[in-house]
């Protein structure tokens, strides 16, 4: 039974993939400058010509919606979480992120994934708005967040930032949020071939590059259901209507546009729940076929 607040009956919304039940964690919505920012390609006149946007991804005059949240789920006994969000207390340069103060762990132990009980950490990649949790202030210093678990991310990912000559905002979220999970043994690196990799029986990493160039999306099967978690592959659902729309941040956007078109047609059709790691609510969905592209068609909560 969760012990969310009972003024917030669906803090923990979860959706079943076969025998699990894949919980999603909130952190925080994104102020509306978010998308224009981030998509700028996804104008309001864009975004008004797909009517299925409305109300859920975004508003009337075509602002999108864009959150933060986490995916935690348990798969062959071991006790999962899917990127970490931004975190509480973070100095950042981007002032949406900046000195957060949420209530996001207590909503992660709402949902049954107390900090200590976590086994396995899963990083699509390693930008601030997805690593942020990894650790938090302890008399001062930066601890990891989930002692007990295997923080995992793809090899090329963590090499690449290792050889990038990282602005002093990026360094900074690395000293807070990366670094101290390495120097505690508790970063492993993953070799993710092209046809991906499974990590424990039932979730596979799927390459997805071109945002980072070790950008994973993660795919979970069970009992013949199957579901794959975005990451920063898709940000949002406009992009399924125009996967050439990409984000400012993207290392390689011919790359990332790849990436997004040979997912979206992969799963067109099919009965593969989509998880958005940026999706607002309802946030999952399929992908059906529309207008010569994609719309992602809603599928709530349990």
């Amino acid at each position: 039974m969760s012990n969310a607040p009972m003024t917030d009956p669906i803090a923990i919304p979860a959706w079943t993939v076969g025998d699990v039940a894949v919980h999603r964690v909130d952190e925080v919505p994104l102020p509306p400058a978010t998308g224009p920012w981030l998509l700028p390609g996804a104008t309001p006149d864009v975004v008004a010509g797909q009517d299925w946007l409305r109300p859920h991804f975004a508003d009337d005059d075509g602002v999108l919606r864009i959150d933060s949240h986490s995916f935690a789920f348990t798969v062959d006994g071991l006790r999962v979480l899917v990127d970490t969000g931004i975190g509480n207390g973070k100095e950042r340069a981007n002032p949406a992120w900046h000195d957060l103060d949420t209530d996001y762990i207590e909503r992660l132990t709402a949902a049954g994934f107390p900090p200590d009980s976590v086994d396995l950490v899963i990083l699509t990649h390693l930008h601030a708005d997805h690593v942020g949790w990894n650790t938090r202030r302890v008399n001062g210093a930066w601890v990891p967040t989930f002692p007990h678990a295997r923080y995992l991310t793809s090899r090329v990912e963590r090499e690449f930032w290792a050889g990038y000559d990282m602005e002093e905002a990026r360094r900074q979220m690395f000293r807070d949020s990366v670094i101290p999970v390495e120097e505690a043994g508790l970063l492993d690196l993953v070799d993710v071939p092209a046809d991906g990799v499974e990590i424990v029986p039932g979730l596979r990493m799927i390459p997805t590059p071109g945002h980072t160039p070790g950008h994973i999306a993660l795919e979970l099967t069970s009992r013949g259901e199957t579901a794959v978690i975005t990451g920063d592959c898709i940000h949002h659902p406009v992009q399924f209507a125009h996967p050439a729309i990409g984000a400012c941040v993207d290392i390689d956007p011919e790359r990332s546009e790849a990436s997004r078109r040979a997912l979206l047609g992969s799963l067109a059709g099919t009965d593969t729940l989509v998880l958005g790691t940026h999706f607002a609510p309802p946030t999952a969905g399929r992908v059906a076929a529309h207008q010569g592209a994609y719309r992602l068609s809603p599928v709530a909560a349990d």
